[in-house]
């Protein structure tokens, strides 16, 4: 395929195994990093760096405009309490920015127990995380309104342990359980070019880590649920 990818989200986390992922199969990647945020491991791997925030319009613009891509990847999240939220507002900016830039294909992560998949977490999921899921759920219904090219992966709970190769991507979505960020990164990239994988919102998890996160348990844990 043509065109390099452009990542939203890529200084940490999924977006930045994302990045890896991308180079080490020798695609140009281009990633929109805030002006604070420190960019040096994303230059290590020879990504090509623009600064600005997501949720400034001419920002996204300009990063839009900074090469020919054939996709965008859209990892943000937010943190508690933070107003406005990146993946609400960013979802909005790079949707619309996205169209008036001529890229149709956007891939977004956001966590099950968005959107449809309320049935497959636990109730203190819901309780600890029920405003972010919601606020994961409007984003989810930006990008599917935008008239673009999506796909949306969600994961549950997430780790930071190395790959196992084994996580897959289901559309079941009363399916939940752990993936690993660099397994999830992997099934994004996988996603990118498969024209299978238009208009689907996929479940991710790896179906050899048998334990359940931590929220799932009802125990409160640094593991993540989400990115």
């Amino acid at each position: 395929m043509t065109g390099s990818v452009i990542i939203f989200g890529g200084t940490r986390g999924t977006g930045f195994q994302v990045a890896r992922l991308l180079r080490k199969q020798g695609d140009a990647v281009t990633v929109l990093v805030r002006e604070s945020s420190n960019a040096s491991e994303l230059e290590a791997i020879g990504a090509t760096i623009v600064r600005g925030n997501a949720l400034d319009r001419t920002a996204v613009d300009a990063a839009f405009a900074s090469g020919k891509f054939r996709a965008a990847v859209n990892t943000l999240g937010g943190k508690r309490g933070e107003l406005p939220r990146p993946d609400i507002e960013g979802t909005r900016q790079i949707s619309t920015g996205a169209q008036r830039a001529g890229v149709n294909r956007v891939l977004m992560v956001t966590a099950i127990g968005a959107g449809d998949s309320k049935s497959a977490v636990a109730p203190y999921v819901l309780e600890v995380l029920g405003e972010v899921l919601e606020m994961k759920t409007q984003a989810e219904i930006i990008l599917q309104d935008s008239g673009l090219d999506y796909t949306i992966l969600r994961p549950g709970g997430m780790t930071n342990n190395p790959a196992s190769g084994t996580a897959i991507k289901t559309e079941d979505h009363n399916c939940m359980g752990v993936i690993n960020r660099e397994d999830l990164a992997a099934l994004v990239v996988e996603c990118i070019d498969d024209d299978a994988a238009s208009g689907k919102i996929y479940h991710t998890i790896d179906p050899g880590i048998t334990r359940e996160a931590p929220l799932q348990r009802g125990v409160k844990s640094s593991e993540d649920h989400g990115d």
